[in-house]
């Protein structure tokens, strides 16, 4: 058998004249259009609800908070998933996010929120930076289904009006707010906070 990668491996790096440099390249094009469809086949399917929620840290926490949230059931019935809020859309932000969540694999496998007492206690920990990370993006995921173009601010209540539209008109006084200042706890629990006596 060793004989056998061997001529296979000669074969590709020295192609004799009658195979010739096309079949090569031919055979290393398919390779990568193969190799290209499955790793995007795998990213989209690490963005999938029944991935999110395959581990009971999810399922048993965020995911049941989700549930009771205008964004998992409403009247226009427009769903939005776990990956429409965490995983930003555009490819190479997307593939920074993926790698980026090498380090949640860590944890689960170190069991750092592997109990509900665990996940409590690291709740307002894991909301902080996931509301730095859409501070810092200027809350992009919330943008790729919201859109300032596309509100009726007339049709809003009075004090969601009163803080969006200056938002929207860029003529916000507090400068640099974007949406996740005003909806935090939007699909999941508010972390208890100690507050100042």
């Amino acid at each position: 058998m060793n004989g056998f990668f061997r001529r296979l491996w000669h074969w590709f790096t020295r192609p004799s004249a009658l195979i010739g440099q096309g079949v090569l390249l031919s055979v290393g094009g398919i390779a990568g259009i193969i190799f290209w469809g499955g790793f995007n086949t795998a990213m989209e399917a690490t963005n999938t609800m029944g991935f999110c929620i395959s581990c009971h840290e999810m399922r048993d926490t965020v995911y049941e908070e989700y549930k009771t949230s205008i964004h998992y059931k409403n009247a226009s019935g427009v769903r939005a998933i776990c990956s429409d809020c965490h995983v930003p859309h555009a490819w190479t932000p997307k593939l920074i996010r993926k790698i980026q969540a090498s380090n949640e694999l860590w944890h689960k496998f170190r069991g750092t929120i592997g109990t509900p007492e665990k996940f409590e206690a690291k709740r307002e920990e894991l909301a902080n930076h996931v509301w730095a990370a859409m501070k810092k993006t200027d809350s992009r995921e919330c943008r790729n289904c919201h859109s300032f173009d596309a509100m009726d601010f007339e049709h809003q209540r009075a004090r969601s009006r009163e803080k969006m539209e200056p938002v929207a008109l860029g003529t916000d006084l507090s400068g640099g707010s974007t949406c996740i200042d005003c909806h935090k706890g939007i699909a999941h629990k508010l972390p208890k906070v100690e507050r100042d006596d």
